[in-house]
């Protein structure tokens, strides 16, 4: 059964995609862009948003590079019209930051049991990351077309990278507070110290092992250095 917008701001499933690409394969649409913003609470169909992002995958894993991927050319692919998917992104910049970050390990339910469980359970997704890229060629790809394209990179950061830095570092400064933490040392250095070697491994050093248990060790050796010096009386 096919995908697609009846032209009335919902989703029925039933209708087709709209337009055809320009065949220039320079990524750009050969239709204009709507202008309306998306209709206040209209329900979302995960369907289609799954359809979506599904044939995005399709023409990554058929070899369409990046630059080629035009809003038009997705939609045909996955049987929508282009006003179904710029009602749910803005452009195909963060419709393939979305996809990205579908293809990836999902952020960690932390633990909360303690300072140490919380740290862990990053550090964990991290290597996860590494390892699910090392063996998808797909995502390897991916990325690196992403780190050739500025405006992907940046909204990639803007969604994807910063939120997750900014939720370590308010973990640190809470355990700062709590006096679980030195509070000489900045929490976005603690958060760089614990960090910085799980991406060099997974990003920078290729052939560098990850290991179950990884993420238990820098923990405990980061800590070390990290937990105030008790002075005994």
């Amino acid at each position: 059964m096919s995908l697609a917008d009846n032209g009335t701001g919902t989703d029925n499933g039933t209708a087709t995609a709209t337009g055809t690409d320009n065949g220039t394969g320079d990524g750009s649409d050969s239709g204009t862009r709507p202008s309306c913003a998306p209709t206040r609470g209209r329900p979302r169909s995960e369907a289609v948003e799954r359809a979506i992002t599904e044939g995005v995958m399709k023409l990554l894993e058929d070899g369409v590079p990046l630059a080629e991927l035009s809003i038009e050319r997705i939609a045909r692919t996955a049987g929508v019209g282009k006003a179904t998917i710029y009602r749910r992104w803005p452009g195909k910049e963060e419709l393939f930051v979305d996809v990205v970050r579908e293809a990836e390990p999902q952020d960690p339910e932390l633990p909360g049991t303690s300072l140490r469980d919380d740290l862990v359970a990053m550090m964990e997704q991290l290597r996860q990351r590494g390892l699910m890229t090392r063996s998808s060629a797909l995502l390897h790809n991916v990325f690196a077309q992403m780190k050739s394209s500025p405006k992907v990179w940046a909204a990639y950061h803007a969604t994807v990278v910063d939120p997750r830095r900014r939720k370590q570092v308010d973990i640190l400064r809470r355990a700062q507070e709590n006096g679980e933490l030195r509070t000489d040392i900045d929490a976005e250095l603690m958060n760089d110290m614990l960090v910085g070697p799980m991406l060099l491994r997974t990003v920078m050093r290729a052939d560098a092992d990850l290991p179950e248990g990884l993420s238990e060790l820098l923990v405990d050796t980061v800590l070390v250095a990290l937990r105030p010096v008790r002075t005994e009386i």
